[in-house]
């Protein structure tokens, strides 16, 4: 443990000298809403897709950074949580299910939110921000970190209550089945509904309170059961639902791990019952983007939006039908690639193209703020592009590759994007190699990995990739 020179632990240092600050010092702190979804894609009107309605991301992307690449380190809840809120890969929490918590492996941990607890801000959280099952563990702690809250607060509205009414491909199975439910009565009525109102209120008790604050909000949709009011579902006529084109031949040529996440029950989503799972996905976005838009109003409304930094963000990505997959575990763009929005006071306004990573939120918050970085972070700070010290810092900050791992059983797949190239490597090329070329294949539908033509770019990420897997095997 880190002391101080009299021999106190530097932990309780800090809370000595914030119980002192002038309560005016502690107003003028720099705030943060860390806004978090579950299970969603960059189907957001934002990231150009003309079929969402999503305007509340929208307007918030419009004021801030929208990151175009951005990824998660583990498409699977509770790895990608445990890496983001804790900014180390998943390497080192050891946290590949949706079991294990981070601190079996280290209670020393320091996670961006307790970082700002310990610093003297008020640590808040609303909804799911570390894991816990959906829907079976709704309105209980689940797998949730303590430590790095002073307050919390567990929604559960009528969705819950009306599981017996959702249709499941399975039926009785919702958490990890696809399965919707267009919802009788009020968004107000619902899980996320009932944690933007509580929301809402927090912020006005931190404006008359004059308290510097984390709030963290973990909305719970769209993750199956997609379920949302049924005016969110005729937003989205069933007509104008499109699949995507998958070709009779994709796997041909693939690695049998990258469509090892596909589910046998989820090659009945085609036809009309796959436009109406994507209808329900669409309808349930669309749901949460209104509460979105009821934290950003009441954030408006208390005035405290001049002093706060707002992160928009989900753990991982998700599938509705790409590659003729569902939902995530994969390590295809559309699993692995996440939305990202901060949105900080006199900050740049910009799409940004540098690939970045979820384990890049803890180091970059902690910098925009003036909060004390926690030791052992693997991710690196973002504030130079969010809030630039001069005109040339953007073109200054280095590119890097950004990394994504999944296991299936017993094979370990690592992948990469690094500029225009996707490249994926399973028991280290031992069980198969992929590599799409995003200039020409956004859709990641040709595999390049054997082509002789493409031999010097697969050897030269190759060597990256394997270099990165190195450094993150423990000291």
């Amino acid at each position: 443990m880190n002391r101080s020179r009299a021999g106190l632990p530097l932990t309780a240092v800090l809370l000595l000298v914030v119980a002192f600050l002038p309560r005016q010092a502690l107003a003028d702190r720099t705030n943060v809403l860390f806004v978090v979804c579950d299970d969603l894609c960059c189907a957001i009107g934002c990231y150009g897709d003309r079929t969402a309605s999503t305007p509340n991301i929208d307007r918030l992307a419009a004021r801030g950074v929208r990151f175009e690449r951005a990824y998660c380190q583990y498409p699977l809840c509770n790895p990608s949580r445990a890496s983001m809120l804790t900014g180390r890969r998943p390497e080192r929490t050891t946290v590949r299910d949706n079991a294990v918590h981070f601190r079996s492996v280290d209670p020393a941990i320091v996670t961006l939110p307790q970082a700002f607890r310990q610093a003297g801000w008020n640590s808040e959280r609303i909804g799911k921000l570390y894991h816990y099952n959906v829907p079976g563990q709704i309105g209980a702690d689940g797998l949730d970190d303590p430590p790095s809250w002073n307050r919390v607060f567990n929604p559960k509205g009528r969705d819950v209550a009306d599981e017996p009414r959702i249709f499941s491909l399975e039926p009785g199975k919702f958490g990890g089945t696809v399965s919707w439910l267009a919802a009788e009565g009020t968004d107000g009525e619902q899980t996320d509904g009932i944690g933007a109102a509580h929301a809402v209120a927090r912020l006005e008790a931190f404006a008359r309170e004059k308290t510097p604050f984390f709030l963290a909000v973990g909305f719970y949709r769209p993750h199956t059961p997609y379920v949302a009011p049924r005016p969110w579902f005729e937003r989205h006529p069933l007509g104008g639902v499109q699949m995507p084109e998958v070709p009779a031949d994709h796997d041909r040529g693939l690695p049998s791990a990258a469509v090892a996440s596909r589910k046998p029950e989820e090659k009945r989503l085609v036809g009309d019952l796959g436009r109406e799972a994507v209808q329900a996905y669409r309808a349930s976005v669309s749901f949460v983007d209104a509460q979105i838009g009821i934290l950003l109003d009441g954030l408006a409304k208390t005035g405290l939006d001049k002093q706060t930094i707002v992160v928009f963000t989900s753990d991982h990505g998700y599938h509705l039908g790409e590659h003729g997959l569902w939902q995530k575990r994969s390590l295809f763009e559309e699993s692995a690639r996440v939305p990202l929005v901060i949105a900080a006071p006199q900050g740049r306004v910009a799409v940004d193209g540098h690939a970045v990573e979820l384990i890049d939120l803890a180091p970059t918050l902690c910098d925009l703020a003036g909060v004390p970085l926690p030791e052992g972070l693997d991710g690196r700070s973002l504030a130079a592009l969010v809030r630039p010290t001069d005109d040339a810092a953007v073109d200054r900050f280095p590119h890097r590759p950004a990394f994504t791992e999944v296991w299936h059983k017993k094979v370990r797949g690592m992948s990469m994007r690094s500029g225009r190239w996707r490249y994926t490597a399973w028991d280290g090329g031992k069980s198969g190699r992929q590599l799409y070329d995003h200039d020409t294949d956004p859709q990641e539908l040709k595999n390049l990995a054997d082509d002789p033509a493409h031999a010097a770019t697969v050897s030269e990420l190759d060597a990256l990739l394997r270099a990165e897997t190195v450094r993150q095997l423990p000291p």
